[in-house]
């Protein structure tokens, strides 16, 4: 813990998450980004940290980036359906077809319900 720093030097993982947030609904993604990893840098592996950095990422354009991030969520919790929907948009935006559709057949399969994951596999169409 960092008690003995003064209130406004170093913010919290929830805090720098929370700004972030807010930067990343405002569409200002390279600012979301820099807090977010500010975040994921005090609180490692954090699946929302994470997927809100995904989301950044992958909306700033560098797919490599936002993959590495949602494949970091999915290594850790195979069953995070919307980690596998950002691993499959990421992958499909680089080009890497089969990478893309094994994760949105994942991510439809763990919520069948979920409309934007179905419309996302269908574009790919569902070649083995």
């Amino acid at each position: 813990m960092h008690h003995m720093q003064s209130g406004d030097d170093r913010e919290s993982a929830y805090e720098l998450f929370q700004r972030g947030s807010r930067m990343l609904a405002d569409r200002h993604f390279g600012a979301a980004a820099v807090l977010l990893e500010r975040a994921l840098a005090l609180e490692p592996g954090k699946a929302s940290i994470l997927e809100a950095l995904g989301q950044a990422y992958f909306n700033q354009g560098d797919h490599l980036r936002a993959g590495e991030r949602f494949g970091t969520i999915v290594d850790a919790d195979p069953l995070a359906h919307y980690a596998h929907f950002g691993l499959g948009l990421s992958r499909a935006r680089m080009g890497d077809a089969s990478a893309a559709r094994r994760h949105l057949r994942m991510a439809v399969l763990l919520k069948p319900e979920n409309e934007a994951y179905q419309r996302a596999l269908a574009r790919l169409g569902d070649a083995a």
